[in-house]
């Protein structure tokens, strides 16, 4: 298979999180062509948060991109490049939803939209939780959700819930338990 080949990225806009990229690509025929990227600067962490109950710590807020408010599990940017994404899991755990978490632990990684974006989460598994309070940021406002695994996923089939990560994470508990 032959290969395409990034020729030049130009940054076309400088944002606080994602930078907006084009890229000249010569495709494996020779040709140019100009590909759009998002590239995400930091890189970010989520968690699958597990109560004492068994049901999962969900958190709601208001998101522009779908002018609504979503269901999803914690998550949050790194705070520097160099951050552990362990430890940017554990904050935004107790910044957006209250609570520590006694053990925690990777789950998995994704990419969230490859086509045009480069941001990568690493989503971590955090049980033996205690409760806290929530520490959020002057811009955000959220509610804190516990539901069963079962209520989620069906909730992500009705497509109630259709953020990547959190759809991931369901999935991939519900899995886990099931086995």
């Amino acid at each position: 298979m032959e290969h395409v080949k990034r020729i030049k990225r130009e940054v076309v806009y400088e944002g606080t999180i994602v930078d907006f990229c084009q890229d000249t690509m010569e495709l494996p025929d020779g040709t140019l062509q100009k590909w759009d990227l998002v590239h995400h600067r930091k890189g970010a962490a989520a968690v699958v948060a597990v109560d004492n109950d068994g049901k999962l710590v969900m958190v709601k807020q208001y998101r522009p991109a779908l002018d609504r408010e979503t269901l999803e599990i914690p998550a949050g940017a790194r705070d520097s490049v160099t951050e552990d994404t362990k430890i940017a899991a554990l904050r935004e755990l107790e910044e957006e939803a209250g609570y520590k978490a006694n053990k925690c632990e990777l789950f998995f990684k994704i990419k969230s939209t490859v086509a045009f974006c480069d941001e990568f989460i690493d989503v971590y598994l955090a049980t033996d939780l205690v409760e806290t309070k929530q520490n959020l940021d002057p811009e955000e406002f959220i509610d804190v959700y516990h539901v069963d695994i079962d209520e989620l996923v069906k909730k992500v089939f009705a497509c109630e819930i259709e953020d990547s990560k959190t759809v991931a994470a369901i999935m991939a508990y519900a899995y886990k338990v099931k086995k």
